[in-house]
């Protein structure tokens, strides 16, 4: 049995616990996640005793190449809703959180004798533990961010512009073998950096101040993220304070966090030591999230996820200060969560460099 077939068993099992006979997959990230291929204008019909890709003309041959599904052609006059009208199951679950609203109608409204079921979430809670395919491939795009970084701690001068050198970091990258970014990258300077989510234009990076870089990459399509905040030129005593205050907070929560601590506990750990500075209003987004064939993905690590993490997660943790019209710190790792503690997926350096 391979991994997509181990996935297929693991979702027949949520079907007993829901209460339904089949699950219609509509999501393209999710029908990858049990196809190996990219998803975009398929389906996937699964019931205890069949799994059928359904798509069109345009992605046959991947279709007929997975082994382990069986195949529905969608050809003029036929579409979606005749193929799930002809199946024997009557209960039928859906993906609340991505099917359309006009094709939950239309599944009503043409498709008789059955009752459809929305869920959230029931292919996402599959998708946080992963297994060692997954880890491998998120280990290797985490090792590609580690020596970009490494690389851009030498390529970044002042005088060159934020957006210059994001594109530099995006070409190296796929040079050391990622397929592309696993987000637009965020490659800002000076008081751009209290912005959490700024985005890198032609302004151009001046000496003595802080750059925040948040990037990652995907390997497989499996997605890394880190962020790393450094200076050029000199800081101030200020700045030393706040960035010391963030790694203090980060350091932390990678030496407390376990599995099964819920998301809530985990972020408290970062949060109260910020809190205790006074800086606590300037950390207002969540701990961390996690990641995998999406860059945002189940658990989270914030004050509203009163959910345990589960062992196998692999997840963000990125505590920051952000100083409106000043500066910004934020540092950001991967890492795998285990009954033991994590394993640190991001090897680059987080003490304050000046370079």
């Amino acid at each position: 049995m391979n991994r997509f077939e181990t996935r297929l068993q693991n979702l027949r099992k949520l079907l007993l616990r829901e209460g339904v006979d089949a699950f219609l997959i509509t999501s393209p990230i999710n029908v990858s996640y049990f196809t190996g291929h990219a998803g975009d204008d398929c389906n996937l019909y699964i019931s205890f005793d069949e799994a059928i890709i359904i798509t069109d003309f345009r992605y046959q041959e991947m279709a007929e190449s997975i082994p382990w599904l069986k195949f529905e052609l969608l050809e003029a006059g036929n579409n979606l809703f005749d193929v799930v009208a002809r199946q024997k199951e009557t209960r039928i679950g859906l993906e609340k959180d991505h099917i359309l609203l006009i094709d939950y109608l239309n599944l009503q409204e043409k498709v008789h004798g059955k009752c459809f079921n929305p869920i959230e979430g029931l292919i996402e809670e599959l998708r946080m533990v992963k297994d060692e395919y997954e880890i491998e491939c998120t280990k290797k795009a985490a090792d590609i961010i580690c020596k970009t970084f490494d690389y851009m701690l030498t390529f970044i001068k002042p005088g060159l512009t934020e957006i210059d050198c994001a594109n530099e970091l995006e070409y190296q990258m796929k040079m050391l073998g990622a397929e592309g970014s696993s987000f637009n990258t965020i490659l800002i300077s000076g008081t751009k950096t209290s912005m959490p989510h700024g985005v890198p234009n032609r302004d151009v990076i001046h000496n003595n101040c802080f750059v925040t870089i948040d990037f990652g990459c995907k390997v497989n399509g499996y997605c890394s993220d880190m962020t790393r905040t450094f200076a050029l030129g000199s800081v101030t005593e200020k700045q030393k304070e706040v960035y010391n205050i963030v790694l203090e907070a980060q350091l932390a929560a990678c030496e407390g966090i376990k599995a099964d601590m819920t998301g809530q506990e985990i972020d408290a750990i970062a949060r109260n030591i910020i809190n205790k500075a006074g800086y606590g209003k300037y950390f207002g987004h969540s701990l961390g999230h996690g990641t995998g064939l999406e860059i945002h993905e189940l658990p989270r690590y914030s004050p509203e996820y009163k959910l345990p993490i589960k062992e196998g997660s692999v997840v963000s943790i990125e505590p920051g200060i952000y100083l409106p019209g000043e500066f910004g710190v934020r540092i950001e790792d991967l890492a795998l969560v285990t009954k033991n503690g994590i394993i640190n997926l991001e090897y680059a350096p987080k003490e304050l460099l000046i370079i």
